[in-house]
């Protein structure tokens, strides 16, 4: 009912449609594509739980699709960049994908990995979700991850900052 009563969601829903589909038709399209569509629905309906429904929802759609397209047989692959943060117990990078629906982004912490979007910024690259926030500026990145708070640098290497 959310979806159909709002212009951005059912734009979304219908967005996804046509990825999914496409990606569904592609001769090397994963065995287990249409159960990972099934389970995403189930994740999407857990969103009447969120304190914002609307904005899980809309973080759900984007989320999928970015996943969809990042992890499509033929893909262009990013290559991460690798930061320096003042907590160095984990790695940290960021793989950015910006030929892509909302410019997704990859952060992984650690083990710990998550689709962020591009957002508005007056200056420098600003990315994130509910619960993690990316902001690079000047060659410095002010990262929050689930409640930790890190700064970072880029670590240069051919081919990258």
């Amino acid at each position: 009912t959310m979806v159909c009563a709002d212009y951005g969601l059912a734009a979304l829903d219908n967005r996804l449609a046509e990825v999914y589909a496409a990606e569904l038709a592609k001769p090397a399209a994963a065995k287990d594509l249409a159960a990972r569509q099934r389970g995403w629905v189930k994740g999407r309906d857990e969103c009447w739980k969120a304190d914002d429904k609307k904005l899980c929802v809309e973080e759900e759609y984007r989320t999928r699709i970015a996943e969809l397209q990042i992890n499509s047989p033929g893909a262009m692959a990013a290559t991460p960049v690798a930061f320096n943060c003042n907590d160095n117990s984990k790695p940290f990078t960021m793989a950015y994908y910006a030929d892509y629906d909302d410019q997704p982004a990859v952060i992984t912490f650690g083990n710990d990995q998550a689709i962020i979007f591009r957002e508005r910024s007056g200056s420098g690259s600003k990315y994130g979700r509910t619960g993690i926030s990316f902001w690079e500026h000047q060659g410095e990145a002010t990262v929050e991850f689930f409640g930790i708070a890190l700064k970072c640098t880029p670590i240069k290497t051919t081919g990258n900052l």
